[in-house]
């Protein structure tokens, strides 16, 4: 009998125990430790976040999931990694301590055979003084978070209602933050939600990011095929800022924010201060923190983990320089180099560098997005990694079954506007994810298949497409059939 122990029950985490769970026989165990009793799916907290999507709507309980599914289910937050045991065992383990109400604060070892590290990021607000909520800025990053968003816009409009003028500033937080994907959903819905609601021209909305120019998204911008044409993916976002009137300040890092007010440097040393009312900044992501240690008990969480806390894996990191970076740089396998039974997916696994081009700026701050991992790459390397497990698991002597970046596309429906009739969402697709110049030596991605729209349409899609993952989240009659 084995033992597949995953922590984390996100999107990546969820897709790994629950098809490993779906693939192994019943004489196999599956557990998943999570400090968090709900799965949330994250795509649609901005529309929690402007009022449009109760809580409820976004989020599932997790243990009857698991329960239904033969999963067994411990919300505990992972504090260790033993994978060679300890003194008087050479089984390896981890430490966890519980979260729930029943158990709060009990720590407890927890054997495995195989461990998934598929904990996502800590959201690292602590990065940028004053940032993030209980301070001086809101996010969408959580459910939690997306609600306290919904209540404060709530307050400005009735200041707008009464004839006050409201600044709004949306972006990341961080020097290198990612996820500019959400922030760009959520200004994009701020801005209809405020339009609908007919207090759009008391409103002035201003967006602030990391990214050399608008369109880069932490993926170096892309080249889209669009009406028979291919255009640049600056265009493409300019185009959507210009004609709903919003702002944009690019090449900045957000150091610090105090009420009313963001402090930023831009590459070229400058210092810029921009005032607002209401500020939902995206923060740095970090590993979450895990500690490894060998059999003695001495520490080794460096060789497991990279210094912001990702997994290290199957790719090259090697500190090249920028004109060396290679598409082959990327993992195929999420395979621990150290232990062959340790594996990482999605944002918890490190990756070898940016995607984006690195900038600094003239005082030495880097100033350029990491490199996204979320969403549907996210899910296919749970799905790789449990299918190279349960392989293992049956006799193969290593993995098979790769999901490099650099060989997989994906789809990205951003909303920009939440309403069945006059509502808008841009449908963009790439490949490859990691741009590849060998194969592509135009523009690294296939322009037959990198292409973007917007329009009715993409909402409609996006709507689907929630209701569609919440379901396949629950384990439903036919969820295999549904696509990462």
């Amino acid at each position: 009998m084995a033992r597949v122990v995953v922590l984390g029950a996100g999107i990546s985490g969820h897709t790994a125990a629950s098809f490993a769970r779906s693939w192994l026989g019943k004489q196999h165990e599956v557990v998943v430790i999570s400090p968090n009793s709900q799965y949330n799916w994250i795509p649609s907290n901005i529309w929690v976040g402007v009022g449009k999507m109760p809580v409820e709507r976004v989020v599932r309980p997790l243990a009857p999931i698991y329960e239904k599914a033969g999963i067994e289910f411990r919300q505990a937050l992972c504090l260790s990694v033993h994978p060679e045991g300890h003194a008087d065992s050479a089984d390896p383990y981890v430490t966890i301590r519980y979260t729930d109400a029943s158990r709060q604060g009990q720590e407890e070892t927890i054997r495995y055979d195989y461990l998934v590290n598929a904990t996502g990021p800590k959201l690292k607000f602590e990065a940028t003084e004053g940032l993030g909520p209980g301070k001086n800025s809101l996010s969408v990053c959580t459910p939690g978070h997306a609600l306290e968003a919904s209540a404060a816009l709530d307050i400005a409009i009735e200041r707008m209602k009464k004839g006050e003028r409201q600044r709004f500033l949306v972006g990341t937080g961080h020097g290198s933050a990612t996820c500019q994907g959400a922030a760009f959903e959520y200004i994009f819905n701020l801005e209809f939600e405020l339009e609908r609601r007919g207090v759009r021209d008391k409103a002035d909305l201003t967006w602030i990011s990391n990214e050399y120019e608008l369109g880069d998204f932490g993926m170096g911008g892309m080249h889209l095929r669009r009406g028979g044409y291919v255009t640049h993916s600056k265009i493409f976002a300019e185009s959507l800022f210009a004609e709903r009137g919003l702002d944009w300040i690019t090449r900045a890092a957000v150091q610090q924010v105090d009420p009313g007010q963001a402090h930023y440097l831009t590459l070229k040393g400058e210092q810029g201060t921009q005032d607002f009312d209401f500020a939902m900044l995206i923060p740095a992501f970090s590993g979450v923190g895990l500690k490894a240690f060998a059999r003695d008990g001495s520490e080794i969480t460096s060789n497991l983990f990279n210094p912001g806390g990702f997994m290290l894996v199957d790719g090259d990191y090697s500190k090249k320089p920028y004109e060396e970076w290679d598409a082959e740089d990327w993992p195929k396998l999420y395979q621990s180099p150290a232990y062959g039974n340790l594996f990482a997916c999605g944002i918890a696994f490190a990756p070898p560098h940016a995607i984006s081009k690195p900038m600094t700026s003239t005082t030495g701050v880097p100033i350029f997005p990491a490199p996204p991992r979320t969403g549907m790459p996210s899910a296919t390397i749970g799905k790789a990694v449990a299918k190279n497990i349960v392989g293992m698991i049956g006799g193969a002597p290593a993995p098979t079954h790769k999901a490099s970046m650099a060989r997989m596309g994906a789809a990205c429906v951003a909303s920009a506007g939440a309403n069945p009739f006059s509502g808008t969402a841009a449908s963009i697709t790439v490949f490859p994810i990691i741009p590849d110049f060998k194969r592509f030596p135009e523009t690294g991605r296939d322009t037959r298949y990198t292409f973007g729209e917007i329009g009715l349409a993409g909402h409609w899609i996006k709507n689907i497409l929630h209701h569609v993952f919440l379901y396949k989240a629950q384990l439903k009659p036919g969820w295999k059939l549904i696509p990462e």
